[in-house]
């Protein structure tokens, strides 16, 4: 049945969020703040493994590093786009929006938590090529994956965070859902180079979001979002 993938990985944040919800009141408030350093780190580390895969590559032995414009002019294009808009504030007018209607407005954290988790689980190729799956073949095996991985990120973001971070599972159902019923139309423009070019790009977009872990959000990552588009497009470019 097509869009199980899309199910199974929305419940699987929301399970997650109950568990790192009941979880956090196990740590002390210095306990919590390692937690998130530590949920950095790890998320840092988890895109510079996608990134490096994405610019390095072995010419006659040698290891060499590529795609260094490709970086440079997605990143730059992509964020002036999304500044003009000001993506990050309708994320965070949503975020407010939801923190009232859940009943949550004491929450500081809410709205930090939301957005930090759906930039996380939101960006990379993981999601699209699995809604893509899911939508054409009825594979959702990629996302009953990434359904496994955002369990385990989720969780120890909401325990460190707060359970605004349970409240992702809304734009991952709405993401990769519109993406599975546009399956047939958007398979012929992922071509093997654009989801390498995407999953570039969103690893390194994963990255400022574990920067942000670290150091109390500097980089307004939702406004980088277009740079991912941006990569697509330039696979045709190249």
């Amino acid at each position: 049945m097509v869009g199980i993938g899309t199910v199974l990985n929305s419940i699987a944040i929301i399970c997650a969020g109950f568990v790192g919800h009941y979880t956090n009141k196990l740590f002390r408030e210095e306990q919590q703040d390692a937690l998130t350093k530590t949920c950095g780190i790890s998320v840092m580390f988890i895109a510079i493994a996608g990134a490096m895969q994405g610019m390095l590559s072995i010419d006659g032995g040698v290891l060499v590093s590529g795609k260094s414009m490709l970086v440079v002019l997605c990143l730059a294009v992509g964020t002036i786009i999304g500044e003009i808009i000001g993506i990050e504030k309708r994320v965070e007018k949503f975020g407010e929006w939801l923190k009232n209607k859940t009943g949550n407005s004491g929450d500081k954290q809410f709205v930090n938590a939301f957005v930090t988790a759906s930039l996380t689980v939101c960006i990379g190729a993981m999601a699209i090529v699995g809604a893509i799956q899911d939508g054409i073949l009825g594979d959702y095996s990629t996302l009953a994956v990434k359904s496994v991985l955002d369990f385990i990120i989720i969780a120890v973001m909401t325990s460190s965070l707060g359970k605004g971070c349970a409240f992702s599972a809304i734009p991952v159902f709405v993401f990769e859902g519109i993406i599975t019923l546009l399956a047939r139309l958007l398979s012929p423009i992922m071509t093997d180079l654009a989801i390498a070019y995407l999953s570039l790009i969103g690893s390194i977009l994963i990255f400022c979001v574990g920067l942000n872990l670290l150091w109390n959000k500097m980089i307004r990552v939702a406004n980088m979002l277009p740079a991912v588009l941006i990569a697509v497009l330039m696979a045709y470019f190249s």
